[in-house]
């Protein structure tokens, strides 16, 4: 009998961020347990102290630079909130646009750049091969496709506020720009290309699916409650939706809870072998009281998509969970792409209403409340920002919860799962390991956001008996 061991990967490769894996082996060489390390300190809830929330939606946008959107436009709602005001409905219409280009452009991101080599190379590739490169060199025309999509969305958020990246657009009481008849139209015309793409994609997802249905159905499947945002009719509701949690068994734990009263239903436990914090259902406790957030969480709480094409993909989805819950890991490339599509409808509806191009784009107010909450539902997961503010507006306090950090638990649950299945003692294989990597990808992970990152680590896996010796190494 063997002293415990454990195997170390770091960093996770094709995830926005860094971090590491670490399978602990017991005296028999099984898995006892696995930990999604996340090596990176916060900061960004810290130094936004004394900053007016005037600010706030410029400097959160700075938290990531794949999904600023998704925080400029949280922000900007938790300023409203402190404002107390209703922002005019063409700017809802606006920020509603951008928000939606934010998600053609990250689930095009995550789905063709990042997961798609695993699915149409295999989780045993050549990593050389299997990345966005190998993806151009076997398939040109889709990478082209894949590039237009992600650039579709991009240039949305750049038409709107100014920059692909850190767009300055939204602000406490609205947005600081009309959108112009010419550049609506512009839009207009290329959506169609973007469904198409969406459709191409789904159709991709949908045959890997038939040709592996016990992988997708198996791979990282585990019980959990989920979260997301929905219409007072319980259709999918991004933008501003109230919330929704079903346990596994798909009944209502909690429903149309207003975003301002998320503390009545999560709370966040910190371990001490990971930055990133733990949230958790607070009435099931810890860690019983996991949950998930993100695509796969969204399509299990909603009860419609509101747009066609979208809803008919909806519906054949939903058959995958046999009436109850769709649980595997795998099926969240499914439902990203039914959000891409639902995304790319809603930008053509609203550019299709004349009043998106009306001046009526802010509201003001002198009075300010002591706190403000915005909250929607980024393309990863439900984001939470919390303000706390002094009478001249300067912030004594934040709170944010990003999705990576709701999945936190759920993630590490998957990361187990796999790892036992995959991992064995007396060999550390290539594509074993990057099957863990695999189930961390599926929730599109962001420790940008979740950390907000400084430096990197070179990949390296070893494998380390009780005495120190070096049994098994892999460089990546």
């Amino acid at each position: 009998m063997t002293a415990p061991r454990s195997i170390e990967i770091k960093p996770i490769s094709r995830i926005e961020g860094h971090g590491k894996v670490t399978l602990h082996l017991d005296e028999k060489g099984s898995l006892s347990r696995a930990h999604f390390n996340v090596t990176q300190l916060r900061g960004f809830e810290k130094f936004c102290e004394g900053r007016v929330f005037w600010e706030m939606p410029i400097i959160t946008a700075r938290i990531c630079g794949i999904c600023p959107v998704s925080h400029h436009l949280a922000s900007a709602k938790a300023g409203d909130a402190i404002l107390g005001v209703e922002i005019p409905p063409t700017a809802r219409m606006l920020r509603q646009l951008m928000h939606m280009a934010q998600y053609v452009q990250s689930h095009a991101l995550h789905f063709f750049y990042l997961a798609s080599p695993d699915l149409l190379f295999g989780m045993d590739a050549d990593p050389a091969s299997r990345n966005v490169i190998g993806l151009i060199g076997a398939n040109p025309e889709l990478a082209k496709k894949a590039v237009w999509l992600r650039s579709f969305g991009q240039g949305i958020i750049e038409t709107l506020g100014t920059k692909k990246v850190h767009p300055n657009f939204a602000i406490p009481g609205g947005v600081n720009a009309a959108l112009s008849v010419k550049d609506k139209e512009e839009i207009l015309g290329k959506v169609d290309e973007a469904l198409a793409i969406c459709q191409l994609g789904i159709n991709i997802i949908k045959d890997f699916q038939d040709k592996n249905r016990e992988l997708m159905a198996s791979f990282a499947n585990f019980p959990s409650a989920y979260l997301g945002t929905v219409t007072p009719q319980g259709n999918l509701e991004i933008y501003d939706g109230k919330l929704r949690l079903l346990d596994a068994k798909g009944f209502v734990l909690e429903d149309q809870v207003p975003g301002q009263d998320y503390l009545s239903v999560i709370e966040e436990k910190a371990e001490d072998w990971s930055y990133m914090k733990f949230p958790y259902y607070k009435k099931m406790g810890y860690p019983g009281g996991i949950f998930r957030v993100g695509p796969l969480a969204r399509l299990n709480v909603a009860d419609a998509i509101s747009t066609p094409l979208a809803n008919k993909e909806f519906q054949e989805y939903q058959k995958l969970g046999n009436g109850g819950m769709v649980e595997g890991s795998m099926y969240f490339h499914y439902a990203r792409l039914i959000e891409a599509l639902y995304a790319a409808e809603m930008i053509k509806e609203l550019l299709q209403k004349d009043e998106i191009c009306s001046t009526e784009i802010r509201v003001s107010s002198s009075k300010y409340n002591e706190e403000g909450i915005g909250v929607l539902e980024a393309p990863r997961g439900t984001l939470f920002h919390h303000y706390w503010v002094d009478s001249s507006g300067a912030i004594r306090k934040v709170n944010i919860i990003v999705a990576t950090q709701n999945n936190n638990l759920a993630m590490n649950r998957a990361v187990y799962l796999v790892a036992r299945d995959y991992v064995k003692s007396d060999r550390i294989t290539e594509g074993a390991l990057n099957r863990v990597e695999v189930a961390i990808r599926c929730y599109d992970p962001c420790l940008s956001c979740a950390t907000h990152a400084l430096g990197q680590m070179p990949l390296s896996i070893q494998l380390i008996s009780s005495s120190g010796k070096v049994l098994d190494e892999i460089h990546r």
